[in-house]
Parts: structure tokens; sequence; C-alpha cells
């Protein structure tokens, strides 16, 4: 298929309003759109003001309307108790409203906030679109995060509900949720009127009346019975949907704000020409719905383009084998896989020739997209040899909320460049400055920036933070919104993103790219994954250090693969690269979505203050990863000074 990607790109620069007008089509609007977009709103401008809208109408009643009530929606699918079980349009919109009614008897409204402190079970897709029915505001926040985090987030947002579950899974553990959300509250300011509480089958939890606990199941069956219905309550184009808290630098957490009509416009234009889905067709994400790629696509975009999309409580390895992902994509005819580069790393350390793939029919699948960390060239080939699909690297970020580059299989794939996610989507103008703010040479490491105002769909400030959102992302390169990523540019547009602009290290003079020389310790056929993060010294200002994970059939001596990838850097890259040290680790630590935590890293060997990721999938591993790199010399590799935002 001949790409109509440059046609369409410049058909969106030629009049990005016009552009954005059509898309909105695709979607129901209570009262139209009086004007596109107004300049004069918000910190950059705000999309299809005066236009009135519902989310959760775009996403069930819609369909059901159109006659396909009867076609699946969702999948659940989880790998820590057996669960299999499947929802069509028809019954989502029947569990929608029954926890829509429970939630508006006892007083929430348009407006009013509702955190989600959930694990990946249906009733959590359900809340999210039950808050939306109402016009209400939903904050996702990870099921077992620590208590003092949670109420932060609780304060900050003001919610007035807490719908939770009695636990999570996770394996080999049941992770009780009740104390935490208990200690939360007992620590919060603002206190919720009521909480939502999901009893699981493997672990019931005592219900608190004064916290006004309420047995979510006996609830929501009650207006089930009574076939209460609850009508999509209008809200505004420009009105919030939905706050994510990111942490934030200052102890205190960002809630990125996403709003209901852009969010939806610019959705729904992924679905098909980035991903290349149809309606009724299986995609997957498999991600949580605590980060912003499960809002965007587990929940909102498959819903808003009529596919069915696959939710999945488990991990790519471990429950059972590294083949889990394999038996889902051949089980439920999953078309697109869109996950995170780790996932794959993972698996292809548990199973480096790819033989779990050979048990499973995967004839259906047509692509893997991956994005949330730096998809090393490796991975990518790896993943392509073993699947023989096309592997896409596509880029954005919790600010954004859709991709800002990647290639578009809905529109013709366009030529592949190993360690690019391909060009700009309509929508985003980007450009790479220096640190002064003016344009490098194509070819040239720099600040990759976005030009204002933001398409539809990104964020349009921070939860009653205006001034630090445009502190934060406006002010540094006026005119342009900071994406905080370094990259460089070719000449034929093709954009490489190395690192988060604070790994970029200065090494005697040089800007260096972490990434670039992850890129090289990655190409040996003993290592799995691999960081690399700059550490201070007295002669060169900083010098990289490389964490390797191998893969676990290797039996070599350590110390032999440690001094072969050094030379591999030094080789490829040169001498001024100064890569002297890599040690070999049984683990790298990350976030819950696989976010390699290098700042931390580089903090521990450092001797600086560090504290522990709110975020962090296993504390153990920091603590290792400190020991490790006290036995290596770094005395100076500091404990922590407690949590993170």
């Amino acid at each position: 298929m001949q790409s109509t990607y440059f046609d369409v790109y410049a058909e969106w620069q030629a009049d990005p309003e016009a552009f954005w007008l059509r898309a909105a089509e695709a979607l129901d609007w209570s009262k139209p759109v009086e004007r596109v977009f107004d300049p004069d709103q918000g910190a950059y401008g705000r999309w299809f003001v005066g236009g009135e809208t519902n989310t959760c109408h775009n996403c069930i009643d819609r369909h059901v309307k159109a006659g396909r009530g009867d076609q699946r929606a969702l999948i659940y699918d989880s790998a820590m108790n057996g669960t299999k079980t499947s929802f069509t349009y028809d019954a989502v919109l029947a569990e929608v409203q029954a926890i829509a009614a429970v939630l508006r008897n006892h007083g929430v409204g348009k407006g009013d906030r509702v955190i989600l402190y959930m694990p990946m079970v249906p009733e959590a897709v359900f809340s999210m679109l039950a808050c939306a029915r109402l016009g209400a505001v939903h904050s996702v926040v990870f099921g077992g995060f620590a208590a003092h985090e949670l109420a932060k987030r609780i304060d900050d947002s003001g919610a007035k509900v807490v719908i939770s579950a009695s636990c999570g899974l996770e394996p080999g553990r049941i992770v009780s949720y009740k104390p935490l959300l208990d200690h939360a509250i007992d620590m919060a300011t603002a206190k919720p009127d009521f909480c939502l509480i999901l009893q699981r089958d493997e672990l019931h939890a005592p219900l608190r009346y004064e916290h006004g606990d309420i047995d979510f199941r006996q609830a929501v069956e009650v207006e089930k019975v009574n076939g209460t219905v609850i009508d999509c309550v209008p809200v505004a184009a420009t009105d919030p949907l939905y706050i994510l808290y990111t942490s934030g630098t200052t102890g205190q957490p960002k809630g990125v704000v996403r709003d209901n009509g852009g969010h939806m416009v610019a959705l729904q234009w992924t679905m098909e020409n980035l991903y290349g889905v149809k309606p009724g067709e299986v995609f997957w994400t498999a991600s949580d719905i605590g980060w912003v790629v499960g809002h965007s696509y587990i929940v909102y975009a498959p819903l808003l383009a009529g596919s069915t999309t696959v939710l999945f409580e488990g991990k790519p390895v471990g429950t059972p084998d590294a083949g889990t992902f394999w038996r889902i994509v051949s089980e439920y005819d999953v078309k697109v896989l869109f996950t995170a580069p780790t996932a794959f790393r993972a698996i292809r350390r548990d199973d480096p020739d790819g033989e779990y793939v050979r048990h499973h029919d995967l004839s259906g699948l047509r692509a893997l997209f991956l994005a949330g960390e730096r998809a090393d060239p490796e991975t990518l080939k790896w993943a392509e040899t073993v699947l023989k699909v096309p592997v896409i690297d596509h880029w954005w970020q919790t600010e954004t909320g859709w991709p800002m580059v990647g290639n578009p299989a809905g529109l013709g794939l366009l030529p592949f460049k190993a360690g690019s996610p391909t060009l700009p989507m309509p929508g985003y103008a980007i450009d790479v400055l220096d640190d002064a703010g003016h344009p490098v040479p194509r070819g040239t490491l720099g600040n990759i920036v976005v030009k204002l105002p933001l398409p539809p769909g990104c964020l349009v400030s921070f939860w009653n933070a205006d001034e630090r959102f445009r502190q934060s992302c406006l002010e540094e390169f006026p005119g342009y919104y900071k994406t905080a990523d370094a990259g460089l540019m070719d000449d034929e547009g093709y954009l490489f993103v190395m690192a988060r602009t604070d790994d970029i290290i200065n090494c005697a003079g040089h800007r260096l790219s972490t990434g670039a020389m992850e890129e090289v310790c990655a190409m040996h056929p003993d290592v799995a994954e691999c960081a690399v993060v700059g550490v201070a010294d007295a002669l060169k200002g900083q010098v990289p250090c490389g964490f390797l994970v191998l893969k676990n059939r290797v039996s070599r001596d350590l110390g032999a693969v440690e001094r072969e990838v050094i030379d591999l850097v030094r080789s490829e890259i040169g001498p001024v690269a100064a890569f002297r040290t890599a040690m070999v680790v049984q683990r790298l630590p990350k976030t819950r979505f696989g976010k390699i935590l290098r700042g931390t890293m580089q903090k521990i060997a450092d001797g600086m203050p560090w504290t522990m990721p709110a975020t962090i999938d296993d504390p153990g591993i920091l603590e290792e990863i400190a020991e490790i790199l006290r036995q290596r010399g770094y005395a100076r590799a500091a404990p922590a000074v407690g949590q993170d935002a």
C-alpha cells in the first residue's frame, strides 16, 4: 500500500482547524462546535470551544444505537486467577449505567472528582466510563500505591469518592488494598464522602462504615435489578474528563488534565489512521489503566472506534511463562498488539529463541506497536524475527495523551529506520533546539520541542496549577512545548529520540547520549536489556556506567561479558565515550509499566539523596543496585531517604 502519510500531513499543515473539524464529525455532539480553536483560552488555546458532548455516549451508547450492541466490546483475561470473560457493548452499557446510578444516588454529579484505586478488572473500566457518563472527573491511581501518596492525590483532587477493591493480584502474592486506603483517608485532609469497595474472591476486606464504605457489587446489583436508566450528561468539550497524576520534582504530584472533546477526536483518529484498526477488530494494549497508555488505548480509543479491547491481568513472563502474550493473541485473534519494549526484553530474556511463539497461531496479528521506553534496535529486530510482522516504535508522553511521532499503519507504512519512531503525526510540528532555543543542524543532538498550539487530545494544564504548567512546559522555549526529551532529526525528517534531557551526559565537554550507548550494549549477543547512566567524575565531569541484564541461558564468565561490552562501545562510539565501567545485574529497577529508573540509579551512584519512586515495580531492586555499586568501589552510593510522589 502506497503511504498517504505525506498527503494527510500536508492537509493538516494547510488548514489545521478544517482538518480537526473533519475528524470531529466522526463523533456525536449534543451541541455543535462554535469555534474549532480559540487561541485566547487556556495556556495555549482550547479546541472545540462551545461544543457539548459526552465521552461515555461516544464510547458505548453510540455503537448500541447503531445496532452493534451484540458486538464484543471488552475481553477480560486474568492470568492471575484464570478468569476469562467478555462483555458486549450492550452488556457494558448495563454495567456502566448501574455504577453511574450508584454514584448519582450518593450525590456524585458533573465536575465532582472520583479516585479509582483499582486492579486490572472490568469494574475499573466500567467505573471510568460511569464517571464520564455523569460528567464527573476520574483520577486513576495504581491499586497498591503507597498510602501517603494516595492521600496526596485525594487532597490535591478534592475527591468526593474513592472506588477501590479488596485486593490486587501479583505473581505469588495477594496485595491487600483496604488497609492502604484506610490509612490514606486517615492522613488526607480532604475526606471522601464514601468509598465503593469491590470484594474479590481471593480476599474479602472488612468495611469501615465511618468511611462510608459500600459494597460495590451489592449496590450495583440493586440498580441492575431495578433497571435504572442514567442518561449521559452533556459536558463542554473543554471540560475535564480525567486527571492523571505523575511524579513531580517538587514532591507535589502534578495532575495532567485531559479534556473531553479534543481527547475523543484525537484518539478516534489514531485508531484507524495510525494503528490501522477497524470497528469490530480486536486491539490489545498490554499495559495498566494506571498509566496514560491504559487510559488512551485500553479504555477510550478502542471503544470510541467500536473495536474490541483486551483487559489483561498478568505479566509478560511468569504468569505462567514467556508464552502468555502469544496465548492471548492467538486465543482472541488480536490484530494489533501494543506494549512496552521492556515487556519484549523480558520475553526475549526468558525465551531467546522464540520457542513459545511456535506453539500458537499468530496468523491474525498484523503489527506490534511499542512505546513507553526507548525501543532499542536489537529488541525490534528480535521481535520482527520471531513474530514476522512489522514492529513499529512510536513516541509520546503522559502529557500528550497520544503519539507525537509514529509510523502510520492505517495510512500505509513508511520505510523503517532502526532507532527512529519515524515521522511526526498530524498536529505535531517538531523542532530540535539547542539550550539557547536556536535550531540545531540536522543530525545534531538537541532538545526536542513541539510548536504551539498543541493538537487536540494533549494536556490543557495541571490540575489547579496553571502557573506550574506554564513554567515547567512552556516557558523555557517560548512558542514551544518542552518535551524534556533529547534527540536528533535526520535529513529526511526522521526523529531519533535518544534520552530524557537529564540523561544526556557531559563528558569532558562532549554531549553524549546514554541511549546511543545502550543501543551498542544491546548488540552483544548475551545482553537481554541494559541501562547506561552518567556518573560524576572529578576529571571529566561525568562518565558513563553500564548495567547489563543477561539472557537466562548465559553461563559464561560475567567479567568476560562486561569487558566485551566495554570494548564494543569503545569500538562503535569511540574512546570519546569514556565507557570503562559495565556491571552485570540480575534486574533493572523499573516502574510498573517498564520505564527504567535511570535518574534514581544515577543519584545512588553519585551519593546524592534519593527517594524510593512510588511507581517502582520492586523496591528491593534499587537496594541491590546500591549494594553492587558499593562492591564496585562506589562507596558514595547512598541509602534511600523516603518515597517519591
